[in-house]
């Protein structure tokens, strides 16, 4: 079976979609695999999170690590950004949203299957922009923050989101980083940091 024909049957068997709020594709609904780590930014907060960043989305450069949907990064190309690179561990995912980009026609959006820290530690690519929003249980937020710091993929002036369980954002930043706003809403706390 093709490549393009599992895709498809991965879209048939999908438990839920994630619809783009806003944007050229706006309405436009992203099929989101079931998986245990796979947890969609609820509509709600990604509004919340645009409506953060909707200064600095025109024509920057974002990052979408430990992707699951994608639909950050996709979103943020729906609102103007230059280009996103999504990347997830998992190659269904990927081939999901590989099927899904060739339907929206963009060549705005890369895809990359591989582990999210391999990447940001080879990658000579900066971005203005990074999503981290990775498998609550399975990283240490503080370090995850400090690995990415260490990385040398921020240009200057970026901005991080992060997402956690309630009561567990990061608030030992690196130097020169803060908080710029911190939400919740029903079980994922959420926030975004200036680098400086």
């Amino acid at each position: 079976m093709s490549k393009r024909r599992n895709a498809t049957a991965n879209i048939d068997s999908a438990p839920q979609q994630v619809r783009i709020i806003a944007g050229c594709w706006k309405g436009r609904s992203i099929p989101v695999i079931k998986k245990e780590d796979v947890r969609p930014t609820p509509n709600r907060v990604r509004e919340t999170v645009f409506n953060w960043l909707q200064d600095a989305l025109p024509g920057s450069r974002c990052l979408d690590l430990f992707a699951g949907s994608g639909v950050l990064g996709i979103e943020s190309v729906s609102r103007g950004a230059a280009h996103a690179t999504i990347v997830d561990s998992n190659r269904e995912i990927i081939e999901l949203l590989r099927s899904q980009l060739e339907l929206l026609d963009t060549g705005l959006v890369d895809l990359v299957c591989g582990d999210g820290i391999e990447y940001i530690l080879n990658t000579e690519q900066q971005f203005d922009i990074v999503y981290l929003d990775p498998p609550f249980q399975k990283f240490d937020l503080n370090k995850l923050l400090d690995q990415v710091n260490s990385a040398d993929i921020l240009k200057p002036h970026a901005q991080v989101y992060m997402e956690s369980l309630p009561g567990q954002l990061p608030q030992k930043l690196p130097s020169s980083w803060q908080w710029r706003r911190q939400s919740k809403a029903s079980q994922v706390a959420y926030g975004l940091i200036a680098t400086g």
